[in-house]
């Protein structure tokens, strides 16, 4: 590895790029080095099986981590089928085996620290500013939240990544979106985010490693800037990155796997230079006020078909470009809705609080602050799952499950749940879930599925009215 010295100011994303390319030939991707490799049940098995058939070992297993999320049902009525989750469901056994054959840690079912894999990095500190970190999850975006540097992969970056603990990148274009501005009520980091999208595109970070910047941002909780990162990857970005600072440092204090006394603060004096340099030069530059923001909601089958809670849906009549009009048609027609109707007036059959966008503590909290006031509508199923098990134990000692209960909700175990539809959980064809996760693709929950995409404060208050509504006025009571 090289880390040159350069007079110039320097981005962030430069900063990361240059102290961990390995080799660089003209012309070609880049060997760069992974310092952390996180794997979970959704996609080893290829990159597994070709290590052996190669007959490779793995480089350096104390840099590499497992954990079973994906494939994992949680045992809720959402789960048809199979419904064990003592590693009896074969790719989620398969991981844990792979993992244990070549010495790499794996937290199983049954292990306390196990959780969804861009939850439970940081959660163990196994994040930290400075590094690289490799997964097979478009969401890895996740994780440059603490100015480390995330690389979604594929299957064979994956072996590249076992096998020589390097994988081949091409540097990407930089981008940087200065938001600015107080939040209002109720909103949070994914009202955020979604009003972004929606007002620049999900095309808007192609080929940019996207670095989120200026006083709303630095007013952040870390799962909040998580939150942010996470749907970096629903702007196409190849990266998202939030500069460390003390709100970093303080998180990641006293975690399982970061340094202890002095070595603590050693760490923290290279922590904090993870920042972009005053007159750094972004390839590209953004401003966004958040103080226009009011809580979001999709209703059509990409992040960017969003409008606020109080908004309607677009009319495709008005879309000047002839691409994007069809598109609008087209979703709309799957969503069954029609132009102009208010988003308050959706009706919602299914309930989702969960997945690597908004399962940690502080969006359970919220949401429970809306539940703890009413009960589930009829006919409204909701289902609440934590994004790892110490979130698990942390809500219910709070009492946040008990409330999710009493509401007329459903409690699940950790993993990725109604998120994905890979796990023998689905929703039900036309229904429309309201849902925290991030994509809200045709079929993504079910076949025949409908995804709203919106915060945990407002699902809950929609789970609560049996359609869309404002979350604000639950949390002024």
């Amino acid at each position: 590895m090289t880390d040159p010295s350069h007079a110039a100011p320097r981005t962030l994303y430069d900063k990361l790029w240059d102290s961990h390319v390995v080799s660089q030939a003209p012309g070609h991707p880049a060997v760069v080095y992974v310092d952390l490799h996180l794997l979970h049940d959704g996609t080893y098995h290829r990159a597994f099986a070709m290590l052996d058939e190669l007959g490779l070992r793995v480089r350096d297993p104390q840099r590499a981590v497992g954990t079973t999320d994906h494939c994992l049902p949680t045992n809720t009525s959402f789960t048809r089928g199979i419904v064990a989750r003592d590693g009896s469901v074969d790719v989620v056994r398969g991981l844990v085996a792979a993992c244990r054959k070549h010495a790499i840690r794996v937290l199983a079912p049954d292990d306390p620290d196990q959780g969804i894999v861009h939850v439970i990095g940081p959660e163990l500190g196994l994040v930290q500013p400075g590094i690289t970190v490799a997964c097979a999850d478009s969401h890895t975006t996740t994780l440059g939240a603490f100015g480390a540097l995330p690389f979604a992969i594929g299957t064979t970056q994956v072996l590249h990544a076992l096998a020589t603990q390097c994988v081949l990148q091409r540097r990407a274009r930089t981008m940087r979106i200065d938001v600015d501005g107080a939040l209002g009520a109720a909103v949070t980091a994914k009202d955020v985010v979604l009003a972004i999208i929606a007002r620049f595109g999900i095309g808007v970070g192609a080929g940019h490693a996207i670095e989120f910047a200026g006083s709303a941002v630095r007013g952040m909780t870390m799962e909040q800037r998580m939150t942010l990162c996470n749907m970096g990857a629903e702007m196409g970005a190849r990266a998202a990155l939030v500069a460390a600072d003390a709100t970093t440092i303080d998180y990641l204090r006293g975690r399982p796997s970061t340094p202890r006394g002095a070595a603590f603060d050693e760490a923290c004096a290279h922590w904090r230079t993870m920042h972009s340099d005053e007159g750094a030069r972004f390839d590209v530059k953004l401003s966004f006020d958040a103080r226009q923001v009011e809580p979001m909601v999709t209703y059509g089958t990409t992040p960017a078909m969003g409008a606020p809670v109080t908004g309607h849906v677009a009319d495709p009549a008005e879309e000047t470009d002839a691409h994007a009009r069809q598109e609008l048609e087209a979703a709309l027609r799957y969503m069954d809705l029609a132009p102009g109707r208010p988003i308050s007036d959706i009706p919602v059959g299914t309930v989702f609080i969960g997945s690597c966008t908004n399962s940690r503590i502080e969006d359970l909290r919220a949401a429970a602050s809306v539940l703890r006031r009413g009960k589930v509508a009829p006919g409204v199923r909701l289902l609440v799952v934590p994004g790892s098990q110490a979130v698990r134990r942390d809500a219910e000692a709070e009492g946040i499950a008990s409330i999710v209960r009493d509401a007329g909700g459903e409690w699940g175990v950790p993993g990725c749940s109604l998120c994905v539809a890979m796990n023998h959980e689905v929703a039900e064809p036309g229904h429309y879930v309201a849902s925290t996760s991030n994509r809200n693709f045709q079929g993504r929950q079910g076949p025949g599925t409908r995804t709203l995409l919106m915060s945990p404060t407002t699902a809950a208050a929609s789970a609560l009215e049996g359609r869309v509504a404002d979350p604000r006025r639950y949390l002024s009571l």
